[in-house]
């Protein structure tokens, strides 16, 4: 392994302009290993498929042993893919130099030829799409403790990127399989070839929308205006998955059942919010603490972004020490009720592998088949109002 700045200056003569613009970006970066293709061909002995463990919108995930025995999950971008090149920069630029326990840790990447690899150290308990709404393909069981773990060392990793790193950092895709567990079921935030870093001064980004479906806040989907509070709608819909233990859309259940926000606002609205709480856990949970989690849910999906709390407000709601009954919570905002959507079946996937525009650093296998897999996929679409023509 190298720093890049010593490599690159060596082989730049005879490359395409897009490759050479590439390497030119990447070569300006300090804290990065550089591995061989050659060392990453090798720990995945030649990229077998039986050490397949991914796979998403603009590449392949790879379980491998690197030289010293660490164990890496190596995410290997389509040659092919320019937006895979631009995320992959995107990844290495936002994540290179930032380190907190609930981050995946990027150990390095693959920059040769036409080969674009990002190497992240190995969670041995995939992601929670695969896990805990997967159902039948995980033995793992998730009781009530586990998950409040986890609902609160996620909003920890955002309250992170939203408040402490500067510039601050905007997600864009938080959904069940971007984020990962290691073998403590610690989780750890993944995937940010779609982040955007947010300076202080500015209010808003105006950008093309990019996420996935069912994730997505409506303001941002709509009018293209990214803020934080866009990653806490989406934390929002995450909270309610792992309390109810499904997926954000499933088809195969009643119509009115189908969509879990519109549910959970109804059953809420009716004052039976926890007959939404996961019926594996049979009871064993505390009432109290769930009922106060699927509130916090609500207030972080409401239709105003100003009214939805920040992310270490959010931390101190899970964790007890802002009474939650004290807050009021208006309607969610639900994109398919602004847009009229409703993907076709062929679409749905719990949050799926199929991307148009986000590559994953997980290790979810497809799990096309599965009848809990009805979730919208990810997307990229043109805000409203840029669609004059």
């Amino acid at each position: 392994m190298t720093c890049f700045c010593s490599h690159f200056k060596k082989k730049r003569a005879s490359r395409p302009t897009h490759t050479v613009e590439v390497d030119e970006e990447v070569s300006g970066i300090q804290n990065t290993n550089l591995y061989s293709y050659k060392e990453l061909r090798i720990a995945t002995e030649n990229f077998s498929p039986a050490n397949k463990i991914g796979q998403g919108g603009f590449g392949s995930v790879y379980k491998g042993s690197l030289r010293d025995g660490t164990l890496a999950a190596i995410k290997v971008l389509s040659a092919n893919s320019r937006q895979g090149v631009r995320e992959f920069l995107t990844e290495i630029n936002v994540i290179a130099d930032i380190k907190h326990d609930n981050l995946v840790k990027l150990l390095g990447c693959c920059v040769e030829g036409n080969h674009r690899i990002l190497v992240y150290g190995y969670l041995d308990n995939n992601s929670l799409a695969q896990t805990l709404l997967g159902r039948g393909h995980s033995s793992i069981q998730f009781n009530w403790h586990t998950r409040r773990f986890i609902c609160i060392e996620v909003a920890r990793g955002l309250a992170f990127l939203h408040e402490e790193v500067q510039p601050h950092i905007v997600h864009r895709d938080i959904k069940a399989s971007n984020i990962l567990l290691d073998k403590d079921f610690m989780p750890k935030i993944s995937d940010f070839g779609l982040a955007k870093l947010f300076p202080n001064n500015l209010t808003h980004i105006s950008t093309r929308v990019a996420g996935t479906e069912g994730y997505l806040a409506p303001e941002y989907a709509i009018r293209g205006q990214l803020t934080r509070k866009a990653d806490i709608y989406s934390f929002g819909v995450l909270l309610l998955e792992i309390v109810s233990g499904r997926c954000n859309t499933n088809k195969l259940l009643p119509p009115k059942e189908q969509y879990l926000l519109e549910r959970a606002w109804e059953l809420y609205e009716r004052g039976d919010l926890v007959r939404l709480v996961d019926a594996s856990l049979n009871g064993d949970y505390n009432v109290e603490e769930a009922h106060r989690y699927l509130k916090i849910a609500l207030l972080c999906t409401q239709d105003m972004p100003k009214l939805r709390p920040s992310m270490s407000t959010v931390v101190k709601m899970l964790r007890g020490e802002i009474d939650v009954n004290e807050e009021k919570i208006s309607k969610p905002g639900l994109l398919s009720e602004l847009l009229g959507l409703k993907v076709d079946k062929s679409q749905k996937k719990c949050d799926d592998s199929k991307s148009t525009d986000s590559s994953k650093a997980d290790h979810s296998s497809s799990s096309s088949g599965n009848m809990y897999n009805n979730s919208y996929a990810t997307m990229t679409f043109t805000a409203i109002n840029d669609r004059s023509n």
